[in-house]
C-alpha cells in the first residue's frame, strides 16, 4: 500500500546498526536524520554509508547553530531541589558552549534538557553563573539550554557547524537543518557564506523564530516545527495553534513542513504508544505535515522499528482523510496555476493518478500541497531531486532520464508501465512543461487512459 505520509528517523545509538535502519526502512521510512549535537564526524560518515547501500532517500544533517548546550566531562550528574551550582562558559566541569554572560541578569531563568530542569541565576561573578534549582533531574553533556525572553547574541554557525557543512557538501548531503533560525540572515548565513547547494530546513523552535517564520519561508526548502524547544521558549499552550499555522504557510507556499519532537516519546522506554500520542501525530497530519519525525525514539529508544511502524500504520489510517487548506490567492507562476487546476480535475473527474514531470520538483510540491487522494507521481531526472521529494506528502518520486525524449510523456508512461507503476485500465493525468526553458513552467496537462496511450505509441 503506498503510504503518503513521510518518516523521518533520527540515527543514534539504539540504530547505528545496518539490520534495524534497514528494517525501519522497509516499514516506512523515507528520510534519515543525524543530530550532530552528538557524535562525531566518523560516525556521521558510517551512517551516511549505510543508508545509502540500503536506499536512496534523503539525509538530514542537523546542525546546531545558535542552540545553546550543556558541556560536562562528568557521564551525568544529580541535582535535586534548591541544589546550587556554578556553570561556566569554558572548559569548566560544568559550562555551557556559547558565551552568553553578559546578555542575562540575577532573577533570569535558565532551562534545561527540554525545560525538564528549572533554574533561576542567584548570583554572578568571574564569567561564571549560579544557578539555584527549582526542580530535580540529571545533567548530562550535551542536553540543551533555553533562556526564555532573552536575545542572545550567539552566532549562526559554530566552528563544529562549520566542518560538518563542509562534510555535507563533499558527501552530498541532501538537507541541512539549521537549529534555532532566527531570521532570514541565519539561512544566508549557510546558503551564502558557507555555500551549501543542497536543501535548507529552518529549524523554528523560538519566538524570533515564529515571528520572522514568513520571510524565513521564503529563502528555505522548509521548515521543522520543533516543539521541544518551541515549547520551552514560547508557552506550551501557544505551541498548537502556532504548528497549524506554520504548517498553513508551508501548504500556502508548496513548502517542505516536518513536525517534529516527542511525538512518540513514551516508545523510548515501552513497546506501544500513549493513545494522545497517536493523536498527535494523526493531528499532525490532518493539519497538513508533508513528515512527522522520529527524535529519541528512534536514536536512543528500547523500540525504535516498532515506533517506525506504530507512524506508519498512524499515516495509513489518517492520511486520507487529510484535506487541503491551500486559500486561492494572487497568480503566482505556470506552474502554480496548472497545480490549482489539477486540484479542481482531481475532485471532479474519476482519476487513479498523477504524475508530474519535474527537474527540480517544484511542479510535484505545488500539486502535492492540496492533499489530492489520487498518488502523484514525480517523475525526475535528477538523483538529488529524486531524494528530496521523498519527504513530500503523497508523491512517490522515481527516476527517470526523459529530457531526450520527443514525447517524453508518452515515454515515461511506457517507462513506468514497463515498472509496472501503471496498468492499461489507468485513467491518468500527466503535467510537464512543455516547449519552455522557463523556471517553474509546467505548462501542459493531458489525461490518458493508459491501455489507449500505449497503443498510439506503438503505431
Amino acid at each position: 500500500m503506498f503510504k503518503k505520509t513521510k518518516i523521518i528517523c533520527t540515527i543514534g545509538p539504539a540504530s547505528f546498526q545496518k539490520e534495524v535502519i534497514t528494517k525501519m526502512y522497509k516499514l516506512g521510512m523515507n528520510g534519515v536524520r543525524i543530530n550532530t549535537a552528538y557524535g562525531n564526524i566518523s560516525q556521521y560518515r558510517s551512517t551516511i554509508e549505510t543508508v545509502r547501500e540500503i536506499g536512496e532517500i534523503p539525509i538530514i544533517l542537523d546542525l546546531k547553530g545558535p542552540e545553546i548546550r550543556l558541556r560536562t566531562n562528568q557521564p551525568m550528574k544529580k541535582i535535586n531541589i534548591n541544589d546550587v551550582f556554578e556553570v561556566g562558559f569554558k572548559d569548566e566541569e560544568i559550562c555551557f558552549n556559547h558565551n552568553f554572560y553578559d546578555k542575562v541578569d540575577v532573577d533570569d531563568r535558565i532551562l534545561i534538557d527540554n525545560g525538564k530542569i528549572k533554574t533561576i541565576i542567584i548570583g554572578k561573578s568571574h564569567n561564571k553563573l549560579r544557578l539555584k534549582a527549582l526542580t530535580s533531574g540529571v545533567i548530562e553533556d550535551g542536553k540543551g539550554v533555553n533562556v526564555p525572553n532573552k536575545h542572545l547574541s550567539v552566532p549562526t554557525l559554530s566552528k563544529k557547524d562549520i566542518e560538518i557543512v563542509e562534510f555535507a557538501k563533499k558527501h552530498d548531503v541532501e538537507y541541512a537543518a539549521l537549529s534555532f533560525t532566527r531570521c532570514v540572515a541565519d539561512v544566508e548565513e549557510l546558503s551564502g557564506k558557507q555555500k551549501f547547494e543542497g536543501g535548507i530546513i529552518a529549524k523554528i523552535e523560538n519566538d524570533e523564530g515564529v515571528r520572522n517564520a514568513a520571510g524565513i519561508l521564503e529563502t528555505v526548502n522548509g521548515i521543522m516545527i520543533a516543539r521541544g524547544d518551541l515549547g520551552v521558549e514560547i508557552e506550551p499552550e501557544k505551541v498548537p495553534l502556532i504548528q497549524k499555522s506554520l504548517i498553513k504557510q508551508c501548504n500556502q507556499r508548496g513548502k517542505l513542513v516536518i513536525t517534529a519532537t516527542e511525538m512518540l516519546e513514551s516508545m523510548i522506554y515501552q513497546p506501544d504508544p500513549t493513545r494522545a500520542e497517536v493523536s498527535d501525530v494523526a493531528n499532525a497530519i490532518l493539519d497538513g505535515s508533508d513528515a512527522v519525525m522520529l527524535s529519541g525514539e528512534t536514536a536512543i529508544g528500547k523500540f525504535p522499528v516498532q515506533a517506525v511502524d506504530m507512524m506508519a500504520r498512524i499515516g495509513h489510517e489518517t492520511e486520507a482523510a487529510a484535506k487541503s487548506k491551500v486559500e486561492s490567492t494572487h497568480y503566482i507562476n505556470i506552474s502554480d496555476t496548472v497545480s490549482k487546476a489539477i486540484w479542481e480535475i482531481s475532485l471532479s473527474m474519476p482519476l487513479d493518478k498523477v504524475i508530474t514531470l519535474t527537474k527540480t520538483g517544484y511542479t510535484a510540491r505545488m500539486i502535492a500541497r492540496f492533499k489530492i487522494k489520487q498518488p502523484i507521481i514525480a517523475v525526475t531526472p535528477e538523483i538529488e531531486v529524486k531524494k528530496q521529494l521523498e519527504l513530500v506528502f503523497g508523491v512517490r518520486p522515481i527516476l527517470i532520464n526523459y529530457l531526450d525524449e520527443k514525447d517524453s510523456i508518452t515515454a515515461v508512461a511506457n517507462r513506468l508501465y514497463d515498472m509496472r507503476f501503471l496498468k492499461d485500465e489507468e485513467t491518468v493525468l500527466f503535467t510537464a512543461g512543455e516547449h519552455t526553458i522557463m523556471k517553474h513552467a509546467s505548462n501542459a496537462i493531458e489525461i490518458h487512459k493508459i491501455e489507449e496511450l500505449r497503443k498510439f505509441s506503438a503505431v
